[in-house]
């Protein structure tokens, strides 16, 4: 039986490897500094439309943090991102105007992306309103987490996707350019979260949170995941078999300790909950671009016409890593 699950899963990884293959042809170039990349760099990758306002924090949070090249595929943006994008000088960009839906949501082209260009290097692959924080993360770069991952041979680091919101309804406090999101989105739920194991694929499997309680109250189960595995060394053998949330080889997914003790985990920060959230809520119910028939986007339009506040009595406001470690949402291990 374990033997023909291996064969199943080392044929669901090959075919997942063909279908990136085939969508690269989708991708066309815009800009290719790739001959930058050196061979120690960090790399993100990233899937965007029309996030032209939230780049500039986006871009200079990771140059920040120790990232020295983005890999980037615009789908189609049509508010200058495309444009911004291919002016920065460490951005190698693609664009496509195909289906966002059809490419698995973006995964397809990341995953042939992250071959090209991802090979022996560490990449995090990311949204733009994801904002990685990891242990130490206030006073050390990233190239210390991943030097010491390497100094152990771990592949992959998990991150737990915290959504962030303001105190208020979401589109009463507007959102500037360049601005750090958490300024107006710095609350957080500490708990209220679900948790389960994929005996398939071995990941986690992460539910609950302000989208759950506010939006998905009724049927919690149907809540979006907020497991993801962003940090990996990368391998042109590995692809992301639903989007950052678990990878083949399976053994990538295995980012927990079985044993009672803690593997070092972080979090991503998440800037969903920010104005103009309802722009582009009803941008993405036009298009039906999203999983599951934009379910989770149906169910943001259902509740944003009432000017909902995620903030409840158990709300906490963010302070650093350390905050996040006590409420067990990320571990340091043993990294000290």
């Amino acid at each position: 039986m374990r033997l023909r699950e291996l064969i199943r899963l080392r044929r669901e990884r090959r075919k997942r490897q063909f279908r990136a293959f085939r969508k690269r042809r989708e991708l066309t170039s815009v800009v290719d500094r790739s001959a930058q990349i050196k061979p120690k760099d960090i790399l993100v990758f990233a899937t965007l439309r029309n996030e032209r306002i939230r780049l500039p924090y986006f871009l200079r949070y990771y140059r920040e943090m120790g990232i020295q090249h983005f890999v980037i595929v615009d789908n189609a943006s049509d508010d200058g991102s495309r444009e911004y994008l291919a002016d920065q000088s460490d951005v190698t960009l693609w664009t496509t105007a195909a289906s966002y839906k059809a490419s698995r949501y973006g995964i397809d082209w990341m995953n042939w992306l992250l071959r090209k260009y991802g090979h022996g290097h560490w990449t995090l692959t990311v949204d733009p309103d994801e904002f990685f924080v990891y242990p130490f993360c206030d006073t050390r770069p990233i190239s210390a987490l991943t030097d010491w991952l390497d100094t152990y041979e771990v592949r992959s680091f998990s991150a737990f996707l915290l959504d962030m919101y303001p105190k208020g309804p979401i589109d009463a406090f507007p959102y500037s350019e360049g601005q750090n999101p958490f300024e107006i989105a710095c609350w957080f739920d500490p708990g209220n979260y679900m948790i389960s194991k994929n005996e398939y694929f071995h990941n986690l499997w992460i539910q609950g949170g302000p989208r759950a309680r506010m939006f998905f109250a009724d049927d919690p189960e149907s809540a979006p995941s907020l497991n993801k595995i962003p940090l990996v060394k990368w391998d042109r053998s590995y692809i992301y078999a639903s989007s950052t949330h678990m990878l083949l080889p399976r053994g990538l997914n295995v980012v927990y300790d079985d044993w009672g003790g803690e593997k070092a985990s972080g979090c991503l920060l998440h800037a969903k909950f920010l104005s103009p959230l309802t722009e582009k809520v009803t941008e993405e119910l036009e298009r039906r671009q999203h999983y599951a028939g934009s379910r989770e986007y149906k169910a943001y339009f259902q509740e944003l016409s009432n000017e909902p506040d995620l903030w409840c009595k158990w709300s906490e406001k963010y302070i650093n890593w350390r905050q996040l470690e006590i409420h067990g949402l990320i571990s340091k291990g043993n990294w000290a």
